[in-house]
């Protein structure tokens, strides 16, 4: 079970999903299902429905947040969005680097560390994505990969700038293609990510960064992968969309808490 250091964080990543009207709809699901004393909770909506579902989440424990945004304040940047206008609209986190924008729009080591220095500019929480892809895993590269994407995304920043920061582990095979890491493979990523943090920034900060899962989480695994204890949460794709199985995933029972009620 996580570390009672770091609070659980269930973001859920609705991707390009949803019109105005049903996105109204399932935040207001969504939030019912979120209770003070649980973990933290992130809906990262498509852009255009940042501000009526900041509404209809307000005063509920379910924060707001960007899929992206652009590093720099403003500008000739058309079709971008800045951090400022996030915070604007409504938004508390957003997410960097996720491999989709790294696969289909050219987003790099490098512009995931500019991206990350406006969102903390803006006092954004931002959820930085690092994951191999299969061949990568095949290829016994898994750790190279993770220690270049984290270096590369926290890369001149002093530890106490970073304290609001999550990382993200996303296995690339994992994502949209039902396989999901077992939770052995997926606690062994974390282990090496915090002990990547403790080594090349600080051990204050690996011991309190929040670590989640992303890749194919559901609600019938939510729990055996919340049971291992170098995973803080989990950033979730289509199961946030469905909001009873959204909401069981923010409900997660581990073991450990499951035998104390007993």
């Amino acid at each position: 079970m996580t570390s009672p250091l770091r609070k659980p964080f269930i973001a859920g990543n609705w991707k390009m999903h949803l019109t105005l009207s049903e996105s109204v709809a399932l935040a207001k699901e969504v939030r019912v299902g979120c209770a003070d004393g649980g973990p933290e909770v992130a809906l990262c909506v498509p852009f255009t429905a940042i501000t009526v579902v900041a509404e209809a989440v307000k005063g509920s424990p379910a924060a707001v947040g960007g899929q992206d945004l652009h590093w720099e304040a403003q500008g000739a940047y058309t079709g971008e969005v800045s951090a400022k206008q996030l915070a604007d609209a409504g938004c508390r986190v957003v997410i960097i680097g996720h491999s989709e924008r790294r696969r289909y729009f050219g987003e790099t080591d490098e512009t995931v560390n500019k991206k990350l220095k406006s969102a903390l500019g803006a006092d954004l929480i931002p959820i930085v994505c690092v994951g191999e892809t299969l061949d990568e895993r095949e290829q016994q590269k898994t750790y190279r990969v993770l220690e270049t994407q984290i270096k590369g995304a926290f890369m001149n920043f002093a530890p106490a700038e970073l304290s609001r920061a999550i990382l993200a582990y996303e296995p690339v095979w994992a994502i949209g293609t039902g396989k999901t890491a077992t939770p052995d493979q997926a606690q062994d990523a974390h282990t090496f990510i915090r002990k990547c943090l403790a080594r090349g920034i600080s051990e204050k900060l690996a011991a309190g960064m929040r670590i989640l899962y992303g890749g194919s989480v559901k609600a019938d695994n939510i729990d055996s992968l919340m049971a291992e204890p170098d995973l803080d949460g989990a950033l979730v794709g289509g199961e946030s969309l469905k909001a009873a199985n959204f909401v069981r995933i923010i409900q997660f029972r581990t073991q450990a808490r499951m035998e104390r009620k007993a």
